[in-house]
């Protein structure tokens, strides 16, 4: 559920200002408004240490932690982690420009200009030209010789003319020496190169000092919430003030809490107006909390006055990831690499997303048990010699299967999110809308089929009867009101492009099987790929099959799974996600 939040001011006398300050920030439960945005500042020099501190970590989250650990402060270890990216940038830039350099200098060879010179000053000097191949024989010098291929069937000729007597054809371009020679951009490139992996390396150590650097960043951010708060208050006179948001619940416990911090204050509560936004706080059922932690990695917030649908999210999405990964083997990755390495996947990812991801590999172990499958081998097969309960191949019938099952899915995921729409707008009438949708995408529904899966659809079928009655309901009740004529000239007028949007909402659910069958048929191939290349070769290719499968099932379960909870249903939902999170000001070091 969404917490009712109370507008909250809190007044003391102007010399317990940085007490106030300190003990809001230990209690931790005041998402501060200022008083004056415009006024909100956090002087230079932290906000630069600060913005400094971000950029090292998001530079070394990266970075995989070698060597000694550097004996160095952490405001020190930022500025050299900075130094050294922006060192590294560009000289992997020059690195680059010299290799270019050298590829253009290819045709002149490993020749050096101080060879030439040389040759110059003993009298010999040497001339180059561009000359077609065709007219090399018209060149005339006391030497002359071929020295490379160019392009578009041009070479590259040297020449030596101490008589000046030399001829060339009209077509023959002479060519200056180049300003430096392919030696020495070698040497300059080998120098960077070295230098390049001296700074990695250097780098790699500094990432030994990531959490120092995290526990200094959060001293910074820290102190830019106090400069905040406190330049966004207000001081009048001898009074020093505070506004900001709290869950209704807390606000009684506000004044004891600073009261035993040793703080006297006036606290004074009252309920958000129609025309504030209060930060959103959700707090759902328990079990339903993992869901969170992927909606925050998102930045889903909804509006304060909308509906948590974490619960909703959190039934559907393990049911949608279970099909699109589809492999009980998969899914046994998917629980037990965090089950093996909880610490460390609950420091990277959060307790939430991780009991998501082994909640996601539960569903997916009991999916791919449905389908028999197991690293892409059909193991039921294998010991009974009998198929799966559910077919997921090539075959005509499993994908007629499979397509049936993902639009049917599709229409109750989508009727229940106007059902659910429907009873919380009750008893205006224009629940009876709501109810209208619901009943005209089983209809729509019955048209799918016909389309996708050539299903009969006629006046025997409930499918035309649905989109009929639907289609009433959802016209005459988008605006209810007194005046019937009004009501249905509005009705039609958003009808058409909303029904259409129906039937492209129950397709985009064909994605379910589409992908997991991808997915089955790459995991298949790629054991029968590793079999017949033999012995030697198997376990590399089995390996990196997949491997591969797994990434590409994790993105489809971020493209696709995610999209279907967000898009299809939130949009037949209502969901606007307008909100922007509660964030009380409290204290982000210890």
């Amino acid at each position: 559920m969404i917490v009712t939040m109370q507008k909250v001011y809190v007044a003391v006398a102007a010399g317990d200002r940085g007490r106030l300050l300190d003990g809001l920030a230990d209690l931790g439960v005041m998402h501060l408004q200022p008083v004056d945005p415009s006024l909100v500042k956090v002087d230079e020099p932290t906000a630069r240490a600060r913005d400094a501190a971000r950029r090292a970590m998001q530079i070394l989250a990266s970075v995989e932690s070698a060597g000694p650990r550097p004996s160095i402060a952490p405001a020190q270890a930022v500025d050299e982690v900075m130094e050294l990216s922006r060192r590294s940038a560009e000289q992997i830039s020059r690195l680059a420009a010299l290799h270019r350099q050298i590829e253009q200098l290819e045709p002149w060879g490993d020749v050096r200009l101080e060879q030439l010179q040389a040759l110059a000053s003993a009298g010999v000097p040497l001339r180059f030209f561009d000359v077609p191949r065709e007219a090399i024989d018209q060149v005339r010098a006391e030497l002359v010789q071929e020295v490379a291929t160019l392009p578009r069937e041009h070479a590259l000729v040297a020449a030596v003319d101490r008589a000046g007597a030399l001829q060339i054809p009209e077509a023959a371009v002479e060519l200056p020496l180049p300003a430096r020679d392919r030696p020495s951009i070698r040497a300059e490139a080998a120098h960077l190169d070295a230098t390049i992996k001296a700074d990695a390396a250097r780098l790699a150590q500094l990432a030994g000092l990531a959490d120092d650097i995290r526990h200094h960043l959060g001293q910074l951010e820290e102190r830019a919430a106090f400069m905040q708060a406190d330049t966004g208050s207000l001081v009048s006179g001898p009074l020093f003030a505070v506004q900001g948001w709290m869950p209704a619940n807390d606000v009684a416990r506000l004044t004891q809490q600073l009261a035993d911090s040793g703080i006297t204050a006036a606290v004074a509560a009252m309920d958000a107006a129609d025309d504030e936004t209060p930060p959103t706080l959700v707090r759902p059922p328990r079990w339903a909390k993992p869901i969170q932690g992927l909606m925050t990695m998102l930045g889903l917030d909804p509006g304060y006055r909308e509906t948590d649908v974490s619960v909703a999210f959190m039934i559907a999405l393990p049911i949608f990831a279970a099909i699109l990964i589809g492999d009980a083997g998969y899914g046994l990755l998917f629980l037990l690499a965090p089950v093996l390495l909880y610490r460390k996947t609950v420091a990277k990812m959060g307790r939430d997303m991780t009991h998501l991801i082994m909640i996601i590999g539960v569903t997916t172990m009991i999916w791919g048990c449905l389908t028999s499958s197991f690293f892409g081998i059909n193991f039921l097969k294998l010991l009974t010699g009998r198929g799966a309960l559910i077919e997921v191949s090539m075959g005509s019938e499993a994908m007629r299967f499979m397509m049936l099952l993902s639009f049917t899915i599709g229409v109750l995921h989508l009727s229940l999110a106007q059902l659910w729409r429907a009873a919380l707008i009750f008893p205006s009438l224009q629940f009876l809308c709501k109810v209208g949708w619901a009943i005209f995408l089983w209809g729509m529904y019955g048209v799918v089929r016909m389309v996708v899966l050539q299903a009969p659809f006629n006046t025997g079928t409930p499918w035309p009867y649905l989109l009929i009655a639907g289609g009433a309901l959802a016209i005459i009740f988008t605006s209810p009101s007194r005046n019937i004529f009004r009501m249905v000239l509005v009705g039609l007028a958003n009808f058409p492009l909303a029904g259409i949007g129906t039937f492209s909402d129950i397709m985009s659910y064909v994605r379910l099987m589409a992908i997991g069958l991808a997915g089955a048929v790459l995991a298949s191939n790629f054991n029968e790929l590793g079999t017949s290349a033999g012995p030697i070769f198997l376990i590399p290719i089995v390996l990196f099959g997949h491997a591969l499968n797994i990434g590409l099932a994790m993105i489809a379960l971020f493209a696709h799974g995610v999209r279907l909870n967000v898009l299809e249903f939130s949009n037949n939902f209502g969901m606007e996600w307008s909100g922007h999170p509660y964030r009380p000001f409290e204290r982000t070091s210890q």
